[in-house]
């Protein structure tokens, strides 16, 4: 049962929404072969189309930063990097489930 979740919430560059989620989706696709155990989500705000939020869960905190540090993870944020205004990482521990 996962423990931890990412959240990030990704504010793309007007116009690149399309290829923002094509490299968003390949790097997804190769978490999923490090580790990523579990689907990943990732919305659209349908008020701001260039905002998305994007959710992960995780077995622990430990295969979050395990994640982080393996090689070609930064190469590949730094490929979503190019079509972003900005973006904001966390990562969040379930503490209550009803």
């Amino acid at each position: 049962m996962e423990t931890h979740y990412t959240h990030t919430t990704w504010r793309v560059k007007r116009g690149y929404e399309a290829e923002f989620v094509e490299r968003w989706t390949e790097w997804v696709e190769w978490s999923h072969l490090q580790g990523l155990r579990a689907d990943a989500l990732l919305l659209r705000d349908v008020e701001s189309p260039e905002v998305f939020v994007s959710f992960g869960p995780w077995e622990s905190i430990e295969v979050v930063r395990g994640w982080r540090v393996l090689p070609g993870y930064q190469e590949r944020v730094a490929r979503l990097q190019e079509v972003l205004d900005g973006f904001e990482p966390h990562t969040l521990e379930v503490v209550e489930r009803r």
